[in-house]
């Protein structure tokens, strides 16, 4: 069932970017990978965005037609069911 608040999906995508954005700010990658608050951080940002694209359902294809919606969602399923082959574990 889509969400009855589409603006605040869509705000919670907008904000949990920013903070993706922000939260390795100058890092390099080698400095990200062992940096495993700053990893797990990001990681729930990419949750969030999942989570409220979902809830969008169809109208996040209305409102934002350019966007791969499918990937977004799909992104939720990886970090939840197939982190080993994500490279998010940890000890990978």
């Amino acid at each position: 069932m889509p969400s009855k608040r589409p603006s605040v999906r869509i705000q919670d995508i907008i904000d949990n970017i920013r903070s993706i954005q922000s939260y390795p700010a100058g890092m390099t990658l080698e400095k990200f990978a062992a940096d495993m608050k700053t990893r797990d951080a990001v990681e729930r940002c990419l949750e969030r965005i999942c989570e409220a694209s979902a809830k969008l359902g169809a109208d996040a294809a209305t409102l934002m037609p350019d966007q791969p919606w499918r990937d977004i969602r799909g992104l939720g399923n990886i970090l939840r069911y197939e982190y080993d082959g994500a490279g998010l574990h940890p000890r990978t």
